[in-house]
């Protein structure tokens, strides 16, 4: 961001009382002008976000994604989707990144919420790389996105360097015949790590990064169904209403498409605890998805 507002003068970044937790110290203290806390409120912050865009200035606002996209919804809904205006909404702590905090905290309906709101793009980078591309990218295009951030502090990262972003676009990150599995945010790093497990039982997945649900890849998705057996969605959401049913809805609409298997929160809720503690009841650690895409293909 702050090289964002070096660039632009009209920019804004709006918080809810996140500032320090979401890292925007160096930010706020380099551009206090283009920053604004607005405290425990995040309706209100969309509502403020919206009059500023009206007003000319290129708007992200931010907050824990289950506060942006789940509690503000009806404000997201009517002041951005509907009146097509430019506000990039960021959702931290999407999944069950804060998984100690319970499910008041957590966001895994936010992608069935967001994805029905006409006119909004919908992003969900797999790590800080990709992060910063999408908001670059999200800096020079109009219109309203919902930029969804799964990783934590040291997420680990899937890209190890540099590549060329293209908006909309499934990247290919694996070779494999026996399978081909897609996956989005923090889970692309699990599945990448799950297909190394796989390929020493003989089972070789290809494995594709889904950073665009919306819209979604309908020319990666075809070759897809052309060349797979079978494909698995993986997600840290429920498997209701996000990317898999969006991969799922394409791909009805076409012939002879392969079978798809749901990885994901199973129309659920789990224990808080620790994030990995949640991933392994809902069966998203690397070992439990090697477990079950072998289980499927056997």
């Amino acid at each position: 961001m702050p090289d964002i507002a070096e660039r632009k003068d009209n920019v804004k970044l709006l918080t809810a009382d996140l500032a320090i937790l979401s890292g925007m110290d160096r930010y706020k203290q380099a551009f206090p002008e283009k920053f604004l806390n607005v405290g425990i409120a995040e309706q209100n912050m969309i509502g403020i976000a919206a009059g500023l865009a009206m007003d000319g200035y290129n708007v992200f606002a931010t907050t824990y994604s289950s506060f942006i996209a789940v509690r503000s919804l009806e404000h997201v809904r009517q002041h951005l989707s509907f009146l097509k205006l430019n506000v990039k909404i960021i959702g931290s702590a999407a999944g069950v990144v804060a998984a100690k905090s319970g499910v008041s905290h957590w966001a895994t309906e936010d992608l069935a919420f967001t994805r029905v709101l006409p006119n909004l793009t919908i992003f969900s980078p797999a790590d800080s790389l990709e992060t910063v591309k999408i908001a670059e990218y999200a800096a020079e295009t109009d219109g309203p996105m919902y930029i969804r951030l799964s990783g934590g502090l040291n997420a680990p990262m899937v890209y190890k360097e540099d590549y060329d972003f293209i908006p909309g676009k499934l990247v290919k990150l694996r070779e494999g015949k026996d399978a081909t599995v897609i996956a989005t945010g923090l889970m692309v790093n699990e599945v990448l790590s799950a297909a190394e497990k796989l390929s020493q039982q003989g089972i070789e997945v290809a494995v594709y990064n889904m950073h665009t649900i919306k819209p979604i890849d309908k020319e990666g998705l075809d070759e897809i169904f052309e060349d797979s057996k079978v494909i698995f969605t993986v997600e840290e959401h429920n498997v209701l209403g996000g990317m898999g049913s969006a991969v799922a809805e394409y791909k009805a609409t076409r012939v002879n498409a392969p079978r798809q298997i749901f990885i994901g929160f199973q129309d659920s809720f789990c224990n808080a605890g620790s994030q990995r503690y949640v991933w392994e009841q809902a069966g998203l650690t690397d070992e439990k998805i090697a477990e079950k895409i072998a289980s499927e293909l056997k």
